[in-house]
């Protein structure tokens, strides 16, 4: 099958890998074209444009850092849209707010093209071994044709209903109860860490007993390891998601103090001059409230 994949991030990269490795005929495209030297040496071809990477596909992903990328990228005058067929399919799988995601269904239905919400569900090492989840949202017939395509990146796929939207509803649900599990953490941390606990200690009991979920195992270890460079996602990152979740509920009149809580931990990370690194570093955050001084392996100079 002919895909188009449009944006070769820390996401986009191990996904459209993924894809070739799958045997489909891959068409890409990056704005920093060397992103894609590995996959043209696996037989993926390089477009110069998003129109060309969507030019006679069957489906084209794409997986983009925010609203405007995606926005231009997709409508602007060499977008995705330009040359999508009648026969073709835009699946966006990035975070993006609800605004953009209704933007991107009225787009494409304006113009008689087909297009699924296809957001994902993990980190890059997920997407490098075919272990991501995908929360599909868009018309049955288009999300049957979807889902064998996808397994080439994902190990689950979940259906929320026809309207695309509401799988970017979900998608910034889910990211925000990974934001909230990190401040739980990093409190319950910082608590025991003063009374004289080994918050390792503390991780092996959460993740061997109750607390065993991936969330916990996965962003607690990083927690405990102080691993924030280099990062899997950003504190800047962070901060856009719950943002677009905090706008999220002013839409739909739902007040969420949750959520107005870890933004402020990520504006405090970003005063700190920590935007670009993990966004598990909000439990510095926590630990200065605490009047913890800074962590040994960071103030060596370590990486976790």
């Amino acid at each position: 099958m002919k895909i188009g994949f449009v944006g070769l991030g820390a996401m986009g990269h191990p996904m459209a890998r993924r894809l070739l490795e799958a045997g489909h005929a891959l068409c890409v495209y990056n704005r920093t074209a060397g992103r894609a030297d590995d996959l043209l040496a696996m037989g993926a071809v390089l477009a110069p444009t998003p129109a060309a990477a969507a030019r006679d596909a069957a489906i084209v992903f794409s997986m983009l850092s925010d609203d405007a990328a995606t926005q231009a990228l997709t409508f602007g005058p060499d977008g995705i849209a330009s040359t999508l067929g009648a026969d073709g399919m835009h699946a966006c799988c990035a975070t993006v707010s609800l605004e953009q995601a209704r933007r991107l269904r009225d787009g494409h239905a304006a113009r008689g093209q087909s297009y699924v919400s296809a957001n994902v569900l993990g980190r890059p090492p997920a997407a490098a071994s075919g272990a991501l989840s995908v929360i599909m949202g868009g018309e049955a017939g288009l999300v049957d044709r979807l889902e064998p395509v996808v397994t080439a990146f994902a190990c689950r796929m979940f259906r929320v209903g026809h309207d695309p939207v509401q799988a970017n509803l979900v998608k910034l649900s889910l990211n925000f109860m990974i934001m909230s599990t990190i401040e739980q953490m990093a409190e319950v941390f910082a608590l025991n860490e003063k009374a004289g606990n080994d918050p390792r200690a503390l991780f092996d009991i959460m993740t061997g007993s109750f607390f065993n979920a991936p969330v916990h195992r996965n962003y607690g270890q990083l927690m405990v390891d102080g691993a924030y460079d280099p990062p899997g996602a950003p504190v800047t990152l962070g901060l856009k998601d719950t943002e677009m979740f905090l706008a999220a509920g002013h839409d739909y009149h739902v007040p969420l103090p949750y959520a107005a809580i870890a933004r402020d931990r990520f504006l405090s990370a970003m005063a700190a001059g920590d935007g670009e690194r993990d966004f598990v570093i909000l439990q510095e955050c926590v630990r200065r409230d605490a009047g913890l001084g800074p962590r040994r392996d960071q103030t060596d100079g370590g990486d976790g």
